[in-house]
């Protein structure tokens, strides 16, 4: 399929734009019987015929990704310049320039992990040699791509796609503040550029602040939402409340075994998760850790163990989340609880895909609690250490790395970058080359906002404590549960969790 640039007729009615979708599905899906999940092509009519700003809600594996290469090549083959994807991981990223190439459309990537290939990248951009290009968020405040190649997108974006766009709220459960810089990139595109921002785990109140933000610059302000059905069908929910951490890891050690392929074992820390690694691998049952800790080399060749079942099992933290794309996945089993029920959907979201079953369970731990309130009062800026950062950078003089400002200032590493990430989104820091400077403008620190925020936090992990109580029949399935803390009104019992089926639906049981 030649993706190369030409302007024909644009397709008069829906009927002809739909064939020639259609023929590009089969295209890219590599079948020849391919046919549109409901919505997808109402989205793909609405980016390329209308030209609108479309945000999509819908469960994993539904092909929010065929919707936007999809699109973006349609947007070529009508003389549109490239398109411009912000994907949030790099595996995510890998998987989708894979994909795309597949099907015959010119996708790159810019990331950390290819530096050695921005050159060629770039002289690719300025031929018109390539067709979508993704890059992280964080590229977008980084100064020489902000200075030299953004403005150039800008001007020639054919079409913008944030993914996993909930991501852009700070009302999300994995809010990014360099996803915030989207809002003003959204701004400078103009309205006759079409925006499609996707996710599978948005609230009313995310959907709502996603959409305000995506309607900035747009010719009218509306944004077209197509929101589908969360609920999974090939997940089986359970949940195990174990005496200790000791019975806990010998359950995982006894049983790990029958549970069917291979899957994905998260734990909370990543110490938790390297010492499970350590505790379940074994000869014939390979199992290897997968935190923020891995490097990038490593960790694309233990996402393609896991895709290739060399491995039973990646003892993973959150780092191994958000489109990480295995069809077959078995199981997702979780080391402790997520802080709230939606991080939760969206992480055993990668089981199941392309089966009929796919098994899912938690096993809570008492320390849980402790460790999402050190998580969140990490990720929630002081006013004090807000003032620490801003009087350094001031008197500084010149630029200072993130290393050097570490040293003068009483914060840890972590808290300092995203600290120094919501600055930069507020205007009052910049990275410029050689490390971060003041701006000097003026800052306040919105004490109402952040304490709405951490009201917000604990609700949800009270959230997250009911799911793991929840018992007494189908009312209660988990689930509905689940879809409904989405607020999807439209799940019902699903028949299968152990809450629906009874306590003995599993044959795991601990012994």
């Amino acid at each position: 399929m030649s993706t190369t640039p030409h302007t024909p007729a644009a397709p008069t009615d829906s009927a002809a734009l739909h064939e020639e979708a259609v023929e590009s599905l089969r295209a890219l899906t590599g079948r020849a019987d391919a046919r549109f999940h409901p919505g997808q092509f109402e989205a793909i009519q609405a980016l390329v015929a209308e030209r609108r700003r479309v945000l999509v809600v819908q469960r994993t594996g539904w092909g929010k990704s065929a919707v936007y290469f999809l699109s973006a090549l349609l947007q070529r083959r009508r003389g549109a310049g490239p398109a411009l994807i912000i994907s949030p991981l790099i595996a995510l990223m890998r998987d989708q320039v894979a994909a795309a190439r597949r099907a015959g459309v010119r996708a790159e990537a810019i990331s950390s992990a290819n530096p050695t290939e921005w050159r060629d990248i770039e002289e690719g951009l300025a031929a018109d040699g390539i067709d979508v290009l993704l890059v992280s968020p964080e590229r977008l405040v980084n100064p020489r791509f902000r200075e030299e190649q953004l403005p150039r997108l800008v001007d020639r974006c054919g079409l913008l796609v944030i993914d996993e766009a909930h991501c852009i709220s700070d009302w999300g459960h994995d809010f990014r503040p360099d996803y915030r810089r989207l809002r003003d990139l959204v701004a400078e595109l103009g309205s006759g550029v079409p925006v499609l921002a996707t996710t599978a785990t948005a609230n009313s109140r995310v959907v709502a602040d996603v959409a305000e933000q995506l309607g900035t610059g747009g010719a009218d302000g509306e944004v077209l939402t197509l929101r589908g059905s969360l609920t999974r069908e090939s997940l089986r929910l359970g949940s195990m409340s174990l005496a200790d951490d000791r019975q806990r890891l010998d359950y995982l050690v006894r049983q790990l075994d029958s549970f069917e392929g291979s899957g994905i074992i998260y734990a909370l820390t990543v110490s938790a998760a390297e010492d499970l690694a350590s505790l379940l691998d074994r000869p014939g049952r390979r199992v290897r850790a997968y935190t923020g800790r891995t490097d990038p080399e490593e960790r694309a060749e233990l996402e393609q163990a896991l895709k290739d079942n060399e491995v039973k099992a990646l003892a993973a933290t959150s780092a191994l989340g958000m489109g990480f794309d295995k069809p077959d996945l078995g199981f997702v089993i979780h080391l402790g609880a997520t802080s709230s029920p939606v991080a939760y959907y969206q992480q055993v979201g990668r089981a199941g895909r392309a089966t009929d079953r796919a098994d899912v369970l938690l096993l809570p731990g008492k320390e849980d609690r402790a460790i999402w309130e050190y998580f969140a009062t990490a990720s929630m800026p002081t006013q004090e250490s807000a003032s620490q950062v801003l009087t350094a950078l001031t008197e500084s003089g010149a630029p200072l790395s993130t290393p050097a400002l570490e040293a003068r200032v009483d914060v840890r590493r972590s808290a300092l970058e995203l600290l120094l990430k919501v600055l930069a989104v507020d205007g009052a820091v910049q990275n410029v080359k050689g490390g971060w400077v003041s701006t000097g403008a003026p800052w306040h620190y919105d004490a109402e906002r952040y304490e709405t925020v951490a009201r917000a936090r604990r609700d949800e992990q009270q959230a997250m404590l009911e799911y793991e109580a929840l018992s007494g029949g189908p009312e209660q399935c988990r689930m509905m549960f689940l879809a409904r803390q989405l607020d999807d009104e439209t799940a019902v019992p699903c028949g299968r969790c152990d809450v629906c089926a009874g306590p003995d639906h599993e044959p795991r049981d601990a012994e």
